[in-house]
């Protein structure tokens, strides 16, 4: 597939207004083209236009039509998945045969998104029957069921160039909800973000869709997400990476004549809690399995576990060990851009500065913006007096916190902001300890892990990828997920509707076969 470099509005191409970039690639600094197309505030209007224009039909398109359109991005993501890996790995430094894998998870999310969608259960059909003889005021027939919020603009991550990105799980969980998308495609992957808009482009075409459902942007700076959030047609933003532009956001959105959700996932430390029992067990194990988890995707994953707490005792200094050695010998690898590479070296600054010391580090980086894998450790009292040593450092960087007993690890767990996950490492012995910190846990966190690590997260219904603030703006709601759709429904009640009016999901016959709330009981009638 050609790169052009252009902005897609609708079905169209659409040339610079804003000039134009190349996209870097961070093992040698150098500029690859093409040159990419910018632009800004008039571009956003056009592709909101459109998107509004597209939601009425886009919203009522039939269950199967629209499961037989995200199918039909899937198999083009993964007929491209090399071409895509290729480029993806060129403009940030992942390795091929991971953003491969990459890509064909993010087609699994279009696919399962369709099962969803073919099921309609998202619909929450209810129906509360009319009751004319009632006494002493007949009943109206009410009919209840979840429609698309509208237009929805979609902040790509820098992190993953493809299951977080253009064709990522936002994009799926909104088309699926029948809500169009305006994608604010990441500046760090250019090229990527071109191949996965042209493929749902061109699905958006051949499904017979308004064109309106899909635009992607691209702009210098943060005026165009600006304008995309301030834009009044649309509805809704998701957005995934930092707190500080989640927030920034989060608080012009809210500033709006029309505020409107703004859904970010921000950040993260992801504790891990190694309870007595098992670090006497098998300590060496656990920190050996904690630093190979941390070290993926050279430190740059929202779930990525960060911090490791443990009681100074039997199977500590086995841990400490196994997860020095497996830091040690981890060469420095090229990070995602220069930004987040000079921000990773100025948050393990920052630990140190607070009172940490150096525990580990791998060989000295050669190349200009290459991550240092380490391993720094503090002790309980320093971590509690210092707060900032429980701020995310997004890299290959990790904190070992030596506590003086089990009294303490409820206190350092009550001490955490809102996270993404947490983890507890435990034997049978542990249980008692567990059950006290257990309830801690879930007033922190949206999952919790018991004898396995935060990284890798299995993509299904019972899936929770999100956490009271700041890991996200509303801990309601999962970012990953086949109940990530819900963020993007809102419900209607249809009241003495006739028949013929009916929204095809509340028919009296049920055609579409779904299981619905009738007078309360569930039922398929």
């Amino acid at each position: 597939m050609r790169l052009t470099g252009e902005i897609l509005i609708g079905a169209s191409s659409v040339p610079a207004s804003e000039g134009t970039m190349k996209a870097l690639d961070p093992a040698t600094g150098e500029p690859v083209g093409p040159e990419f197309a910018l632009g800004g505030a008039a571009e956003v209007d056009r592709a909101a236009r459109l998107a509004d224009e597209a939601y009425d039909t886009y919203n009522r398109t039939g269950l199967a039509e629209r499961a037989a359109f995200l199918e039909l991005i899937a198999d083009r993501l993964e007929a491209i998945k090399g071409e895509l890996a290729e480029r993806a790995a060129l403009e940030t430094g992942l390795p091929v045969a991971q953003l491969e894998a990459e890509a064909v998870k993010s087609a699994g999310q279009f696919r399962q998104f369709a099962e969803v969608v073919r099921q309609g259960r998202f619909r929450q059909a209810a129906v509360d029957p009319a009751q004319p003889e009632r006494q002493p005021r007949p009943r109206m027939d009410h009919r209840m069921q979840k429609i698309a919020i509208g237009p929805v603009a979609v902040f790509g991550a820098s992190n993953f160039p493809i299951s977080y990105s253009v064709a990522g799980g936002d994009t799926a969980a909104a088309l699926a909800a029948g809500c169009p998308v305006i994608l604010k495609a990441h500046n760090a992957h250019p090229g990527a973000s071109e191949l996965q808009g042209r493929v749902i482009q061109g699905a958006v075409a051949d499904s017979g869709l308004h064109e309106g459902v899909f635009s992607m942007l691209r702009g210098p700076g943060n005026a165009i997400g600006e304008a995309l959030v301030d834009h009044p047609l649309v509805k809704a933003v998701t957005f995934t990476g930092s707190e500080g532009g989640g927030m920034a956001l989060y608080r012009r959105a809210q500033l709006r004549p029309d505020p409107i959700p703004v859904f970010a996932e921000m950040t993260s430390v992801n504790p891990t809690f190694v309870l007595p029992a098992a670090l006497a067990a098998r300590g060496g194990e656990i920190g050996d399995g904690f630093a190979e988890r941390m070290l993926v995707n050279v430190g740059q994953a929202c779930l990525k576990p960060a911090v490791l707490l443990a009681v100074d005792g039997p199977g500590y200094a086995a841990m400490r060990e196994a997860a020095a050695a497996r830091v040690s010998a981890m060469g420095a690898r090229t990070m995602l851009t220069p930004g987040i590479h000079d921000a990773y070296g100025r948050g393990a600054q920052r630990l140190r500065g607070a009172g940490a010391a150096t525990v580990a580090a791998g060989p000295e980086p050669e190349g200009a913006f290459e991550g240092r894998a380490q391993l720094l450790e503090v002790d309980g009292d320093r971590f509690l007096a210092e707060p900032t040593l429980a701020d995310e450092v997004f890299g290959p960087a990790a904190l070992l916190v030596r506590l003086t007993g089990v009294e303490q690890m409820t206190e350092m767990a009550r001490s955490f902001r809102g996270q993404l996950s947490a983890t507890m490492h435990l034997d049978d012995a542990d249980h008692p300890q567990a059950a006290r910190l257990l309830p801690v846990l879930e007033r922190r966190t949206g999952r919790i892990v018991v004898n396995a690590f935060a990284h890798p997260q299995e993509v299904g219904h019972a899936t929770i990828h999100g956490g009271p603030f700041p890991a996200t703006t509303d801990s309601r709601f999962t970012s990953v997920g086949m109940s990530a759709i819900e963020r993007f429904l809102r419900p209607v009640t249809y009241q003495g509707f006739p028949d013929a009016l009916l929204p095809e999901a509340l028919a009296p016959d049920n055609p579409l076969g779904l299981w619905r709330l009738v007078d309360g009981h569930v039922t398929r009638g």
